[in-house]
C-alpha cells in the first residue's frame, strides 16, 4: 500500500484475493472521492484476475466502514458534482458485484451507509457477532437516502418490509437480528475466526441469500399500488413531507421500480443528489457537524473516572446512577433511607433489560451499581453528583457534609437545572472543584449534558467533566453559571408564551399544533405535561425573578393544578388526561391563529439571541446544538440561529417589533441581533 492508497490488495496461496480498506490519516473507513477511486483501480485489476474469491475487509480496529464521507457532502457545489460522486460509488459497489467469483464482506464493529451498501454488492457477508457490531443505513437521519445501489439492493436481499423499515428509520442492528434478516450469513464469536469463515463461504459456492417468496412478491407491479399508500402513511406518522423530503423519496423510488434494473440505480442517484441541495439535507448535516464539535469539546484529560457516586435517588439522580453503570462506571447510590433507593434500582433493572442483550451483561452492570444509605461512596468516588431538589439551603448542607470525605482531585458537580454555581459555592471550602452537570430527563434517551463553570471552576475540573460526559457517550456543551443556563434559558420564554396563548383562550391542541406545524416534536403544552407541571412551575419561577422577567398570569392555574398534585404524565393528568403514556386529546380539529407560531418560535430565537449576546455559550453555533440536543428543536432547520439567519434578520427583528407593539414588552427584539450574521 503506497502512502497515498487507501487499500491493498493480497493473493494467497489459495488464490483468494484479500482486499484491506485503511483509509490513511482516519482512525475509520469512510467512502470519500478518494478511497472509491481508489477502490476502482483496484477493481481495474481484479476485473481482470482469476481469483478464486475475494474477501473485503478492513484493518481498522474500530469497524468496517462507517459510510460516505459526511465532510465532502458540504463541499458539492451543484447536483451535477453530487450526481458524479455518487455514480462513482454506485459504480464501484456494481462492479463488486459483477466480479466473476465469489465476493465476502468480512464485518467488525460496524457496517454504516455506504459500507453496508458495498457489503451487501458482495455475495456474502460474514460478522464478528459481538455486543459492538452494528449494521444499519442512517441516510435518512441526514435528510438523504441510501444512494450507492442501497435503495435496491437492501429490497433485493432481506425483503421489502425489513428493507424499508431499516431504511426508513435509520436505525441499526444488531448481531442477531442482522443474522436473522439476512443482512449477515454468518457471525463467528471473535475477529481470529473472521478468515476462516470467509474462506469456507468462498468454497462452498452457496447460494447467496434471498427473501422469502412472500417478501419479493411484495414488489411485483400490481402488488407495489397497493402496499404505497400503506408506507407513505406510516412515513407521515413520524415526518411530513415538506420537512422530511427523503423517506418519502425512498418510498416512490420502490414504488416506481421494485427495487429492479438499471433504471432503478439511475432514479435513485438523481433523487438522492436533488436532496443534498434540499435545505433539509443541508441542515441534518449540520447537526451532524455540530454533534461531533460537541464530541470534541470533550478533548483530553487524565482524569481517573472509575466511581462516580450520586446523592438523590429521585428521577434524575436515580437515572443518572443507571446510566453510568450501564456504560461501565462503578456507581454508589446514596439516598436518607433504602426505601428511597430501591425504586431507582428497579429502573436500572429495566434499563440493562432493555439495553443489553445478554444475561451476564446485564448482571454486570447490575452489580457495578450499589445502594449507599450512609455515603460511604463519596470518600472513594472520582465524582460526586448531587441530584436532589432546587433548594439552595439544602443542597449546601449535602456539600458541607460530604466535602470533608473527598479525596484529592474529586469533582464535586450538581445536576441543578436552573440554580447558578455561584448561589451553591457560598459554603464550600474549596469553590474550585464545583462543576454543574446538567441532564436532561430522560436521561436514556436525551444526549446533552450542560457542563457548567463558573469563575471559580479549575480548569482540570472542567476537563474531568467533559471528559466524564463523553465517557458515559453524552454530548457536553459548556455553559456559563447563570440561571437556566443555555436550555431552560431559552425554553421558558417558549412555554410561558403557550401559557399567555392558553390565559387568552386559545385552544391546547392549537397552540401545541402550532408548534408541531413547525417541526417541533412536540407542543409547549405537551412537553409541560411530559417534564412535569411540578418542574415547569418551579424552574420558570426560578428563571424569570432571576432575569426579572414578569410570567404569564396562567401561572395561577398551573400551580392550581400542582396543588391538587395533577402534575402532567407521570400523575395521568395535568394540562391533558394521560393514559399509557400519551396524552387524551379532544375531538376535532383546532384553529391555529396565525401569529401563534410566531409568538412561540420567536420567543425563544429571540432568547437565543440573548444567550449569545451574554456569552453563555461561546458562539452561535454552540447555541445551536445546545437547543438542538436539548430541546428537540426542529432539527431540519439547522437550529434557532441558523433558522433565523435563513428567514431573515431583518424580518425576525420587524416581526419581533410587530408582535411587541400587540403583545407587549417581552417581544422587543434583544440588542444582540445585530451580531446574529457576524
Amino acid at each position: 500500500m503506497t502512502d497515498a492508497s487507501s487499500s491493498r490488495l493480497d493473493v494467497d496461496s489459495d488464490n483468494i484475493g484479500w482486499l484491506t480498506l485503511d483509509k490513511p490519516g482516519s482512525s475509520t473507513n469512510t467512502l470519500g472521492r478518494a478511497v472509491l477511486e481508489d477502490l476502482a483501480r483496484q477493481l481495474d485489476a481484479l476485473e481482470r484476475q482469476p481469483l478464486r474469491g475475494l474477501v473485503i475487509r478492513s484493518a481498522k480496529d474500530s469497524g468496517f466502514i462507517a459510510g460516505a464521507d459526511i465532510n465532502e457532502f458540504t463541499t458539492l457545489t451543484s447536483e451535477a458534482e453530487a450526481l458524479k460522486l455518487i455514480r462513482l460509488g454506485q459504480s464501484v459497489c456494481s462492479r463488486v458485484e459483477a466480479l466473476p467469483y465469489p465476493t465476502v464482506a468480512a464485518l467488525h464493529g460496524f457496517a454504516l451507509g455506504g459500507g453496508l451498501e458495498l457489503a451487501m454488492a458482495c455475495r456474502y457477508r460474514v460478522a464478528v457477532g459481538d455486543s459492538s457490531l452494528t449494521l444499519g443505513l442512517p441516510e435518512v437521519q441526514l435528510g438523504i437516502h441510501p444512494g450507492f445501489g442501497g435503495t435496491v439492493r437492501t429490497v433485493r436481499l432481506i425483503g421489502v418490509r425489513p428493507a424499508m423499515n431499516l431504511m426508513l428509520t435509520g436505525r441499526s442492528v444488531r448481531s442477531a437480528q442482522a443474522l436473522k434478516l439476512g443482512l449477515v450469513d454468518r457471525l463467528v464469536s471473535s475477529g481470529g475466526e473472521l478468515e476462516g469463515a470467509a474462506r469456507d463461504l468462498i468454497h462452498s459456492r452457496a447460494s447467496p441469500h434471498r427473501p422469502a417468496l412472500t417478501e419479493r412478491a411484495l414488489s411485483w407491479p400490481f402488488v407495489r399500488s397497493f402496499i404505497r399508500p400503506a408506507l407513505l402513511r406510516q412515513v407521515a406518522k413520524n415526518a411530513r413531507r415538506e420537512h422530511y423530503p427523503a423517506p418519502y423519496a425512498m418510498v416512490e423510488l420502490w414504488s416506481k421500480y421494485g427495487a429492479s434494473g438499471e433504471a432503478a440505480y439511475q432514479a435513485e442517484a438523481q433523487s438522492i443528489a436533488a436532496l443534498f441541495h434540499d435545505d433539509t439535507a443541508r441542515n441534518l448535516i449540520r447537526v451532524f457537524q455540530l454533534q461531533d464539535r460537541l464530541k470534541a469539546l470533550a478533548g483530553k484529560s487524565t482524569a481517573q473516572l472509575g466511581h462516580i457516586h450520586v446523592i438523590g435517588a429521585g428521577v434524575m439522580g436515580g437515572d443518572i446512577a443507571a446510566w453510568c453503570a450501564l456504560r461501565g462506571l462503578n456507581v454508589t447510590l446514596q439516598d436518607r433511607e433504602l426505601k428511597f433507593i430501591e425504586p431507582a434500582l428497579a429502573r436500572a433493572t429495566a434499563l440493562f433489560d432493555k439495553r443489553l442483550g445478554s444475561p451476564e451483561e446485564r448482571s454486570a452492570a447490575a452489580g457495578r451499581l450499589r445502594a449507599d444509605v450512609g455515603g460511604a461512596g463519596v470518600a472513594s468516588a472520582d465524582i460526586i453528583i448531587e441530584a436532589t431538589p432546587p433548594h439552595v439551603p439544602a443542597k449546601q448542607a449535602l456539600y458541607q457534609a460530604a466535602e470533608p470525605h473527598m479525596k484529592a482531585g474529586a469533582v464535586l458537580a450538581s445536576n441543578t437545572s436552573s440554580l447558578t454555581l455561584e448561589s451553591l459555592a457560598t459554603t464550600l471550602a474549596d469553590p474550585g472543584h464545583l462543576v454543574g452537570l446538567h441532564f436532561f430527563n430522560p436521561v436514556p434517551q436525551l444526549p446533552l449534558v450542560e457542563v457548567v463553570h463558573y469563575p471559580a471552576t479549575r480548569p482540570d475540573v472542567l476537563a474531568a467533566a467533559m471528559a466524564f460526559t463523553r465517557r458515559i457517550d453524552k454530548l457536553p456543551l459548556p455553559c456559563r453559571s447563570s440561571p437556566g443556563f443555555l436550555v431552560n434559558r431559552v425554553l421558558f420564554p417558549y412555554l410561558h408564551e403557550a401559557l399567555h396563548a392558553a390565559g387568552e383562550g386559545i385552544d391546547f391542541n392549537a397552540i401545541d399544533k402550532a408548534a408541531t406545524d413547525f417541526g417541533m416534536p412536540m407542543g409547549p403544552i405537551e412537553l409541560s405535561d411530559v417534564v412535569g407541571l411540578d418542574v415547569v412551575l418551579h424552574v420558570g419561577e426560578i428563571v424569570t425573578r432571576e432575569l426579572e422577567q414578569e410570567p404569564p398570569a396562567f401561572v395561577t392555574k398551573v400551580r392550581a393544578l400542582v396543588a391538587a398534585k395533577q402534575l402532567g404524565r407521570k400523575t395521568g393528568q395535568g394540562f391533558y388526561q394521560w393514559k399509557d403514556g400519551k396524552a387524551l386529546r379532544h375531538a376535532g380539529s383546532a384553529s391555529v391563529p396565525e401569529d401563534l407560531s410566531d409568538r412561540l418560535i420567536l420567543s425563544l430565537v429571540n432568547e437565543c439571541v440573548a444567550c449569545l449576546r451574554e456569552r453563555i455559550v461561546d458562539d452561535a453555533d454552540l447555541v445551536d446544538a445546545g437547543v438542538i440536543f436539548g430541546t428537540g428543536f426542529a432539527p431540519f432547520r439547522g437550529g434557532p440561529l441558523t433558522y433565523a439567519r435563513a428567514r431573515g434578520v431583518a424580518a425576525c427583528v420587524e416581526r419581533l417589533k410587530a408582535l411587541s407593539q400587540r403583545y407587549g414588552a417581552r417581544f422587543v427584539p434583544d440588542e444582540g441581533w445585530a451580531d446574529v450574521n457576524a
